[in-house]
């Protein structure tokens, strides 16, 4: 492959992510473009160093699939107030019970009781609205300011177990479902 023909490539790919605002895409058109970028910027330079195609294009359908997957699993949108509400409602809930447990594993074991320590950012499940698409709907929650954080709804395909670590944007954030 000629030099010349890589590097007009790149440049293209290039002005075509920094000018494109990925904002405003559906979960499949960042799939899409995020798939595409990465099969690019995977396939042009192994083909430039002379990798053997057997090697070349399953390495290559590997990274687009690993990017548009991950690129689709999350989703951002704008908040609805009935959204809002309803997330904020359940983290209060969830950090009202998780205190609760708190107390009562302290009564139970007065001096070996490790308090458990809250994370700074919780995700809770909110109500879907016709714009999502996933299966499941959350919210940021910040528990030292006993806030939400932003307005932005993020649209997963398919929930994570309660629990678990994820990370949002700038965020990683505990699942805890609906809260209860």
């Amino acid at each position: 492959m000629s030099p010349q023909l890589l590097q007009t490539s790149a440049i293209v790919v290039s002005i075509g992510l920094l000018t494109s605002a990925c904002e405003n895409l559906s979960p499949g058109e960042n799939a899409g473009l995020f798939g595409a970028a990465a099969g690019l910027a995977t396939g042009i330079p192994l083909a430039a160093a002379g990798v053997d195609p057997a090697i070349t294009i399953p390495v290559t359908a590997g990274a687009v699939a690993v990017a548009g997957v991950s690129a689709y699993v999350i989703a951002k949108y704008q908040a609805s107030e009935r959204q809002r509400k309803i997330a904020e409602q359940r983290a209060r809930v969830y950090l009202a019970e998780q205190a609760q447990k708190q107390k009562e594993q302290q009564a139970a074991a007065a001096a070996k009781a490790k308090q458990q320590k809250k994370p700074r950012y919780i995700a809770v499940q909110t109500v879907k609205e016709d714009t999502n698409q996933g299966k499941s709907q959350v919210m940021i929650f910040d528990t030292q300011s006993n806030e939400l954080v932003g307005n932005n709804v993020y649209d997963l395909k398919s929930s994570p177990k309660v629990g678990q670590t994820t990370k949002f944007d700038t965020y990683t954030a505990e699942y805890v479902g609906t809260g209860s």
